[in-house]
């Protein structure tokens, strides 16, 4: 773990994984479980592709160390930390780790859940990265009028009960340019190893088509 600033002040934690001189840089944005093993898995992966990685510690403005799981109670705990913490704050923490990186390394960002859904406000509300990945993003439908500086892509599960396919239908419509795809009978965090929900054979393709995203475009 590193620690940073924020241009408010607030200093969080961020975990690290990677050459700090890899060429190229991925910022990963958490569920609403904070930077718990799922995520760092996520980050040292990525990193074995070639990237610096930095997965930064949003909750620490509501307190520190949260690191979730995914049962109701987790849940409950991870929305209740949500709801106390301003995206505009969390923007800020954001913006500070893609800084972290200096000056003139291409970054990409991507975000799972409510990371997916800020990964899209980074990607239209700043002109720091070069490419944004979103999964299943439930809060892009509210602001999918926006737009993009960067190229971006998006993955969605047929069977997400928390997204509708009327929401991710209507982010297509005012979004043709984004790379959108949808996973036939993929439930909400398809991609997360520890979720009931995970679909190894939905991960592995998106995973595929995120990590070819980021070689075309962080080039």
């Amino acid at each position: 773990m590193m620690t940073l600033t924020a241009a408010d002040g607030h200093k969080f934690q961020v975990f690290e994984a990677g050459n700090v001189n890899a060429p190229r840089g991925l910022v990963v944005v958490q569920e609403i479980f904070g930077v718990n093993q799922h995520i760092r898995n996520v980050a040292e992966r990525l990193a074995g592709h070639g990237y610096r990685v930095l997965a930064p510690a949003l909750f620490d403005r509501v307190a520190p160390d949260i690191e979730l799981g995914y049962t109701q109670e987790d849940i409950k705990a991870g929305l209740e930390a949500r709801a106390k913490l301003p995206a505009e704050k969390a923007m800020l923490d954001l913006q500070a780790t893609a800084g972290a990186f200096g000056a003139g390394k291409p970054l990409g960002i991507i975000g799972y859940c409510w990371g997916g859904t800020l990964a899209w406000a980074c990607a239209t509300q700043t002109p720091l990265f070069k490419a944004a990945s979103c999964w299943y993003g439930g809060g892009i439908a509210a602001q999918k009028a926006a737009k993009p500086n960067c190229p971006v892509q998006m993955h969605f599960g047929t069977e997400d009960h928390s997204i509708p396919m009327s929401d991710v239908e209507a982010i297509k419509a005012a979004q043709p340019e984004v790379d959108l795809y949808v996973y036939a009978g993929a439930q909400h965090g398809f991609g997360c190893e520890a979720r009931p929900s995970y679909s190894q054979k939905d991960w592995e393709l998106a995973s595929l088509r995120s990590l070819a995203f980021f070689a075309e475009h962080l080039r």
